[in-house]
């Protein structure tokens, strides 16, 4: 294939903002990389990938080690078009997009690796609903990535290949991709651990306010995360029992040491799930606790004023024979009577509550 003419790797200064490119240009690209092994990382936009990949098509060979990565917002109207007509991906990676499945897999289409994986928002706030999905697409020259809202480790693999940090063949690029996904979902577990360190300092000093919701909240986000990303080493692993033909040994490597990233992060979310439980179940009972001695000091109260109120009510009637009507000290003796049963009462609830 003849070489195609494209622009060196910039040297502008970009803005704080500018890897945070929602939209993408026409062709919904968000942002394109050409890279090898013995090549500093060249940026492209959609004309320049449709060129380099109608090069490819038409029986030409890419230069030794170069690929592209090619990173697509799906919410673009144009995005799935243009992949449909530049980047000859398989029917199974447009059949993965139109389901929207959200299962976490990597399975093998021929030559060609189709990837489903889960990761947090750029703007991950910690709340299950801030979990998003990347459509992912291998071969040996070509890694298409799409997703519809962005996604923390496409950013920071954005800004590693974008400072010269980039892998040199599309499976080092996936499992750079995973590698840091699970440093991303390690920030998350750290976070989660402190927001429960929170809590427990909160229960030990007898405050609970609403701590018992907040732990609900990080129970259901670490329950949807390790739901979403544990398929995943299983996954891998089945396909590094028959990688394809283009795949190295050095690669398969990467993929194999990335995926243990993953399993001792999931193994974390595990233990951190059992704590959650475990600081609930101490929650519940110490509220259970504080309703038992009220309802407790409830029932005290109403037995104490148990012996006024049958007296109250039975002196009260207005019906004749009434006893100690006519008693100068009739008002004394009841008080009496009143006080000496209450005693009894108390006397009687403070013992069980002993005995208790």
């Amino acid at each position: 294939m003849p070489p195609v003419d494209l622009p060196p790797p910039s040297t502008t200064t970009l803005p704080a903002n500018a890897n945070l490119n929602y939209g993408g240009d026409a062709a919904g690209l968000i942002c394109g990389y050409l890279l090898g092994a013995n090549a500093a990382p060249c940026e492209i936009d959609s004309a320049q990938a449709a060129q380099w990949l109608a090069g490819l098509q038409a029986g030409g060979t890419a230069p030794q080690g170069q690929f592209l990565w090619l990173h697509f917002n799906l919410s673009h109207a144009q995005a799935v078009r243009w992949m449909e007509r530049h980047a000859d991906l398989p029917e199974a990676f447009f059949d993965a997009l139109k389901d929207r499945s959200v299962s976490t897999r990597i399975e093998r289409d021929d030559d060609t690796l189709i990837a489903v994986l889960n990761d947090a928002h750029f703007d991950f706030a910690f709340e299950p609903s801030d979990i998003a999905t990347l459509w992912t697409s291998v071969a040996p020259h070509l890694m298409v990535t799409g997703r519809t809202r962005p996604l923390r480790s496409v950013d920071a693999l954005r800004t590693a290949v974008r400072s010269g940090n980039a892998p040199c063949s599309s499976v080092a690029l996936l499992a750079e991709l995973m590698r840091t996904q699970a440093s991303g979902l390690v920030d998350i577990v750290r976070g989660v651990t402190q927001r429960i360190d929170d809590v427990e300092d909160a229960l030990l000093a007898g405050r609970l306010d609403h701590k018992r919701a907040r732990l609900g909240v990080l129970r259901r986000l670490l329950v949807r995360l390790q739901r979403l990303l544990a398929p995943e080493p299983a996954a891998l692993f089945r396909l590094l029992q028959h990688p394809p033909a283009w795949m190295s040994a050095d690669d398969a490597q990467e993929l194999r040491d990335s995926t243990e990233e993953f399993s001792v992060v999931l193994r974390d979310m595990q233990g951190l799930q059992e704590r959650i439980k475990l600081l609930q179940e101490e929650i519940a009972a110490s509220v259970q606790e504080a309703n038992s001695r009220s309802l407790f000091v409830l029932t005290v109260v109403t037995v104490l004023a148990l012996p006024i109120n049958i007296l109250a009510g039975l002196f009260g009637m207005n019906v004749g024979g009434v006893p100690l009507a006519d008693d100068p000290q009739g008002f004394w003796i009841i008080v009496a009577v009143v006080v000496a049963f209450t005693a009894v009462a108390g006397w009687l609830a403070l013992r069980d509550a002993r005995d208790r």
